[in-house]
C-alpha cells in the first residue's frame, strides 16, 4: 500500500471510542469453574484433535524417520517443550494477559496496539501485520474442518481396511451437515460440547496413561536434551520434522480469538488444570507404544497409532467419539470464522454482510450464510482433492505458523509501545519466541509445493481483498467530504427554501460532517424536509463493547436539524431502532411508524487520476455492489427505507 490508509481505517473506527469505556462480556456471570467446563467444549477442540495425526505425520509423511528410539523420544521432546513453550507460555501466558476489554485475537491485538502508537511512524506496519494474521486465519479454517473429520473417519479402515472407500463419502456426508446446520445456531448443540470433549478428553489420557505404564522409559523425553539430540544425529530430518510437529500446537491462536467468551482465568484453569496433561499423556503414550512394539508391529501402528492405543474391540466407539470431538472442533473453526469476519466489517476491513443473530441471549452466536457457503465449498474441494489427512497435513501448518510468527511480532510492539517494557527485557523473551515460532515457520516452507501453497494463496487473496476494501473505502470517504457542504450553512439555507412536512427523516451519514448526499438529492428532487431531520451516523468503536450509557450522541442543530451519533464495538450488533429508542432527547422520541430512513447508494465512477491501481479498484467496486445494504446491516425497518443514489470518483 501507498499510505497509511488501512491504520486510518482502524483509527477512524476508533477515533470515540479508545478511552476505557468497554467492558468484558461473555464472562460475567458463572463460577470459574463452570466457565472453564465450557471452554473445554468450545475452545480446545482444535488442538485437542491434534494427536489423531500430528504424531504420525513426523513419522510417515513427506519426510518419514527411522522407528528408533532416539527418533521417537526426540519427537515426543519436541511436542512437549513445543506446548509448553508456544500454548503454555506464549499464549495462555503472556498473550492473554494482552486482552481488549476482554477481547483477544489479532484484530483485537491489533486494535489495542494502535490506540498506542497509532500516530506513530511504523503504528500502520503492526496493523497490516495483525490484517495478515486474520487472512490466514481464513485459510486454516478451510483446512481445519476438512483434517480433523477425515483423521477421525480413516479410523474406520482400523477398524477395517476393507471400509476404506467409505472414507471420502462419510466425511463429506458430515461436513456438508456441519456447514448446513450452522443457520439453525449452535445454543442447542452447544449445549452437549462440553460433555462429549470431557469424555473426549478423558478417554485419550487414559489410553495414553496404560501405555506409559507398560514403557515408562519414554518420560525420559521430558528431558530437552532428546529434543536437540534429535538434531544432533539428524539435523535436516529434525528441521524438516519440525512441520509436522507443529501440527500439536495448531489452534493455539484459536485459544487467545476465544479469549472473550469465557475470561482468561477460566481458559488457563481448562488448559493447565484439564486439557494439556490429557493431551501430553496421550502423545507420550503413543510414544511409548511404538517403542515398546516390535519393529514390524510397530510399522503398522505408526500408520494410525492413535486409534491403536485402544484394544481391537474397543476401536470401533473411539472413532464415533473422535468423529463427533473433530465434528465440535470444526464447529468451533466456523464460528470463530464468523466471529473474525464480523470484527473485520466493524473495523472498515469487510464490506457489509448480512449477518444473522442466532441466539436471543448471546450476541456473540452469529450466522454469516457467505462466508459459511463459501468455506463449505472450500472444503469439499479440499477432500475430494487431497483425498486423505496425510496429504491434508501438508497444506496444514503453514497458515498457523505463519499467524504465530505474526502474533510474536506484534508481542514485540505490545512489549515496548504498549507495556512499555524496556528494551533490555523485551529482546530477550521476543528472540526466544521468535526463534521457536520463526524455525517452524522456515519447517512448513518446505510443504509449499505438497499443498502448502494454498493457504498461503488464501491468506493472500483475503489481505488484498482486505487491504483493498480499507484503501477504497478511504478514499471514497475522502472525496465525498472534499464536496461536502457544511450541515450549520446547510440548514440556515434551507429553513426557508423547502416545505416542512411532517414527521421524522433520518439520513444515514458516514462521516460526522457535512451534508450527507441522500439529504442533498432528497431536497433537490422533493423539495421538501420534515419536520425532524436527523443526521445520523454509526461509529464502531475499537474496543469490544461500549457502554451503553455512551451509546447515543447527539446535538441540536437548531431549526428542526440534529446531528446523531451511536456508539458500538466492534463485537457488538449495530441495531440502528434499539439505538434511537434510548436517544429520546433528540427532538423527542423515535416513532418508527412516523420515520422514514434515507440511505446514500454510491457508483463509482472512472477517475482520470485514480488515487488506486485500476484492477484494485475494479475489485473495490465489485465488493462495493456486492455488499449488504445498509438496511439490512443496521436493522432497519423495511418498509420505513428510501434508497437515493449517488456517483463519486476514487
Amino acid at each position: 500500500m501507498t499510505d497509511t490508509a488501512v491504520l486510518q481505517t482502524m483509527n477512524s473506527a476508533g477515533s470515540s471510542g479508545s478511552g476505557d469505556n468497554g467492558h468484558n462480556h461473555g464472562h460475567g456471570q458463572g463460577t470459574k469453574a463452570a466457565l472453564a467446563i465450557g471452554a473445554i467444549g468450545i475452545v480446545f477442540g482444535d488442538i485437542g484433535t491434534s494427536p489423531l495425526y500430528a504424531f504420525r505425520e513426523t513419522f510417515v509423511g513427506p519426510h518419514p524417520l527411522a522407528l528408533d528410539k532416539a527418533h521417537v523420544l526426540g519427537v515426543i521432546s519436541l511436542i512437549f517443550w513445543s506446548m509448553t513453550l508456544v500454548v503454555a507460555i506464549q499464549y495462555v501466558t503472556i498473550l492473554m494477559r494482552a486482552d481488549n476489554k476482554g477481547q483477544g485475537g489479532s484484530l483485537a491485538l491489533v486494535a489495542l496496539i494502535s490506540r498506542h502508537i497509532g500516530g506513530s511512524r511504523y503504528g500502520w506496519l503492526a496493523v497490516l501485520l495483525g490484517v495478515f494474521a486474520t487472512s490466514l486465519f481464513y485459510g486454516d479454517s478451510m483446512i481445519t474442518p476438512a483434517i480433523s473429520v477425515l483423521s477421525a473417519v480413516e479410523g474406520l479402515t482400523v477398524v477395517d481396511h476393507r471400509l476404506d472407500r467409505l472414507v471420502i463419502p462419510i466425511a463429506l456426508v458430515l461436513l456438508i451437515f456441519l456447514f448446513v446446520l450452522q443457520k439453525r445456531g449452535t445454543a442447542k448443540v452447544g449445549a452437549l460440547f462440553a460433555p462429549v470433549m470431557i469424555v473426549y478428553f478423558t478417554v485419550i489420557a487414559g489410553m495414553g496413561a496404560w501405555q506409559i505404564v507398560q514403557t515408562p522409559e519414554i518420560l525420559w523425553a521430558l528431558n530437552p536434551y532428546h529434543a536437540i539430540n534429535f538434531f544432533v544425529l539428524d539435523g535436516t530430518l529434525a528441521f524438516l520434522a519440525l512441520g509436522s510437529v507443529v501440527l500439536a500446537v495448531t489452534g493455539s491462536e484459536a485459544l487467545y480469538s476465544d479469549m472473550g467468551h469465557f475470561g482468561r482465568g477460566p481458559m488457563r484453569l481448562s488448559w493447565f488444570g484439564f486439557v494439556m496433561p490429557c493431551l501430553l499423556l496421550n502423545y507420550f503414550g503413543q510414544g511409548a507404544m511404538v517403542i515398546g512394539l516390535p519393529p514390524e508391529e510397530a510399522a503398522v501402528a505408526i500408520q494410525s497409532p492413535f486409534f491403536f492405543l485402544a484394544n481391537e474391540q474397543w476401536r470401533l466407539p473411539l472413532v464415533l467419539l473422535a468423529t463427533a470431538a473433530t465434528f465440535i472442533a470444526s464447529q468451533a473453526v466456523i464460528s470463530g470464522a464468523f466471529s473474525i469476519t464480523h470484527q473485520a466489517i466493524q473495523m472498515g476491513f469487510i464490506p457489509r454482510l448480512s449477518i444473522r443473530h442466532t441466539s436471543e441471549t448471546e450476541g456473540g452466536q452469529i450466522y454469516i450464510p457467505s462466508v459459511n457457503w463459501a468455506l463449505m465449498i472450500a472444503v469439499i474441494i479440499l477432500v475430494l482433492t487431497f483425498q486423505n489427512s496425510s496429504n491434508l497435513a501438508s497444506a496444514y501448518g503453514i497458515a498457523v505458523t505463519g499467524a504465530v510468527t505474526i502474533d510474536t511480532l506484534l508481542m514485540a510492539v505490545l512489549f515496548m509501545g504498549v507495556w512499555r517494557w524496556k528494551w533490555w527485557m523485551a529482546a530477550p523473551v521476543v528472540a526466544i519466541f521468535l526463534i521457536v515460532d520463526g524455525a517452524y515457520f522456515a519447517a512448513n516452507l518446505a510443504k509449499v509445493g505438497d499443498g502448502g501453497w494454498f493457504p498461503l494463496v488464501v491468506g493472500l487473496v483475503a489481505f488484498t481483498l482486505l487491504t483493498t476494501w480499507a484503501r477504497g473505502r478511504k478514499l471514497m470517504r475522502d472525496r465525498m467530504s472534499e464536496v461536502a457542504l457544511p450541515m450549520e450553512i446547510f440548514a440556515k439555507s434551507a429553513k426557508n427554501s423547502a416545505t416542512r412536512v411532517p414527521g421524522t427523516a433520518i439520513f444515514m451519514a458516514s462521516s460526522t460532517a457535512g451534508v450527507p448526499s441522500a439529504l442533498l438529492h432528497n431536497i433537490k428532487h422533493n423539495k421538501v424536509l420534515h419536520e425532524r431531520v436527523v443526521i445520523l451516523t454509526v461509529n464502531i468503536a475499537d474496543i469490544p463493547y461500549v457502554d451503553p450509557n455512551e451509546r447515543c450522541e447527539y446535538h441540536d442543530l437548531g431549526d428542526g436539524f440534529y446531528r446523531a451519533v451511536l456508539h458500538y464495538g466492534f463485537m457488538e450488533s449495530t441495531d440502528v431502532p434499539a439505538g434511537l429508542k434510548k436517544m429520546e432527547r433528540c427532538g423527542g422520541e423515535f416513532d418508527m411508524m412516523s420515520t422514514s430512513f434515507f440511505l446514500s447508494r454510491q457508483t463509482l465512477l472512472p477517475s482520470k487520476n485514480p488515487a488506486m491501481s485500476i484492477w484494485r479498484e475494479k475489485i473495490f467496486a465489485w465488493m462495493l455492489r456486492n455488499s449488504a445494504t445498509a438496511m439490512d446491516f443496521f436493522k432497519l425497518p423495511t418498509n420505513r427505507v428510501v434508497e437515493l443514489g449517488s456517483q463519486v470518483e476514487i
